[in-house]
């Protein structure tokens, strides 16, 4: 009651405060004691979701770990952990730790992992798949912008993604997107343009945030706007827009199944579209491959 003493008066436009982080607004409310709560505090139930305390089936303040086939899961069916942004933090620190290297030793470090289809008689159409991989973590090392950009938006929306994702999924996504951006930039650029960025992955990540903000019931505003100056740069500034559409749109596509997989079948649903999209991104990499070579 008082929560919604509370929340009655606050503006007719706000929203109430999650009961256990004061500081975020939310416009859910656990199905059992209608408390307000944020995603990394909502549990998927039967029907809506639940607090971690009715779950548990203990009141708040409660101290003693849950069983372990009721403790608190994410929005996506993830572990809610103790720091919900530590593997966005572990990204990162490999992407600066990388960019540092290429830093110290040179282009001839890049060369050796960013992507392309045919240069000299390297590259990825010579069986270099490993590219496709290694070019989601470096950056231009001249241009100190491209990985300030990057890891400034990954820590925005990354963290809270991560929160309401878990560790697993959120990895997962991550993965798929950029290998689906590798992928595409692979089969669209030119055979001896080189490739290189978090920027695929990434993009993905504003996919599944859209999609999640959508399944939360949350305004679309703020991230819409974010994704329409972020593909205006895409094809205005010289960047390849290829890697940006491919993770963009295998972030949308992997982020609708963890969030809206029902409970019943929600691993496999998970499972087989991220497999889906792994597919389709050799798929295309065999058919450009066939045209290279």
């Amino acid at each position: 009651m008082e929560d919604q003493a509370t929340g009655s008066a606050r503006d007719a436009h706000s929203l109430p405060m999650c009961y256990r982080h004061p500081d975020r607004e939310t416009g859910v409310r656990c199905t059992r004691c209608e408390r307000p709560i944020c995603p990394e505090c909502m549990v998927s139930a039967s029907v809506g979701f639940q607090c971690p305390e009715c779950v548990r089936g203990t009141t708040p303040g409660q101290s003693g770990p849950p069983p372990a086939d009721t403790r608190p899961r994410t929005i996506a069916g993830g572990t809610v952990t103790a720091d919900p942004r530590l593997l966005t933090k572990i990204l990162i620190g490999v992407n600066v730790a990388i960019f540092l290297v290429q830093v110290s030793v040179g282009w001839s470090f890049t060369g050796d992992f960013e992507l392309f289809g045919r240069i000299g008689v390297e590259g990825v159409a010579e069986g270099q798949y490993y590219r496709l991989l290694t070019a989601m973590f470096l950056h231009d090392p001249q241009q100190y912008t491209h990985i300030a950009f990057n890891m400034l938006s990954l820590w925005w929306i990354g963290g809270p993604l991560e929160t309401a994702l878990g560790r697993a999924r959120y990895f997962t996504l991550y993965f798929v997107s950029g290998l689906a951006g590798s992928a595409l930039t692979y089969l669209l650029s030119s055979p001896t343009s080189a490739s290189l960025g978090a920027s695929g992955a990434i993009f993905g990540l504003f996919g599944a945030t859209a999609v999640l903000i959508r399944r939360l019931n949350y305004d679309m505003r703020p991230i819409i706007a974010l994704l329409v100056i972020n593909l205006i740069f895409t094809f205005h500034g010289g960047i390849a827009w290829q890697a940006h559409i491919g993770g963009l749109v295998a972030g949308v596509v992997t982020g609708y199944a963890m969030v809206h997989a029902p409970r019943e079948r929600r691993n496999l649903i998970q499972c087989g579209t991220c497999a889906l999209v792994l597919v389709a991104a050799l798929v295309i990499t065999v058919i450009r491959t066939a045209q290279l070579t």
